[in-house]
């Protein structure tokens, strides 16, 4: 029997998105979905609880939120989701593929950004690219991981910035990392919003200045300022 997968959403002020994220997970009953919902102002978690098995509401703080969810899920396996991505069925059976070796702690999906734009077809390309040769993905590719193995670890570290990409980090290091060749389609709203090149070249700063030792709470600090 395929192993039951708990996707967990964290939300922060999602209301425009998360009806149609949870609408288009697939539905079946070894599926579970969790929201775990920041204390939003626009009624996130009220338009989620129709569509969720679960709506759970904690302190703001992604990686807290992640870790609440992964206590009060009841899968073998956790799928870390962005309030504004997709994946279709045939990305969930590649997962439950995937796991079907031993060997296989977690792993991440091919990211695809919703947008005709080439500028944003190349930033996913170079994200897809970093990701085979690092073996380290983002959490917009959704990260997934088996339950025993994220316990082990420790859950996502409570970082106010970085939290997926030290997740992902110590997840390597614990095994072996499934890159799935089905897309992860992400939002382009925040690369419309803060512009394609901006918003790529800073976001590829703060994550060299954290691999060269930057600490978590300056970036976070400074990430607040450059926004």
């Amino acid at each position: 029997m395929a192993p039951r997968i708990s996707v967990i959403i964290p939300t922060l002020n999602e209301a425009a998105v998360i009806e149609k994220t949870l609408a288009a997970l697939p539905k079946h009953d070894r599926l579970e979905r969790i929201v775990v919902d920041g204390c939003s102002s626009d009624g996130t978690a009220t338009l989620a609880e129709p569509f969720a098995d679960k709506v759970l509401v904690t302190q703001a703080g992604r990686a807290r939120q992640m870790n609440a969810g992964a206590r009060a899920a009841g899968g073998e396996v956790f799928l870390f989701f962005h309030a504004d991505s997709r994946l279709d069925e045939d990305g969930f059976r590649e997962l439950i593929e995937a796991l079907e070796d031993p060997t296989v702690v977690g792993g991440a999906f091919r990211l695809a950004i919703d947008s005709s734009r080439p500028s944003l077809r190349i930033v996913a390309a170079l994200a897809n690219w970093r990701t085979r040769l690092t073996g380290i993905p983002y959490g917009d590719q959704g990260i997934f991981v088996r339950r025993s193995v994220f316990e082990r670890l420790g859950g996502y570290p409570e970082l106010p910035i970085m939290e997926d990409l030290e997740f992902a980090r110590r997840l390597n290091r614990a095994g072996k990392i499934a890159l799935l060749s089905r897309p992860m389609m992400t939002s382009s709203r925040r690369w419309d919003k803060e512009g394609v090149g901006y918003t790529t070249l800073r976001n590829q700063i703060f994550i060299l200045l954290y691999f060269l030792g930057v600490s978590a709470t300056r970036l976070a600090r400074w990430y607040r300022a450059v926004r």
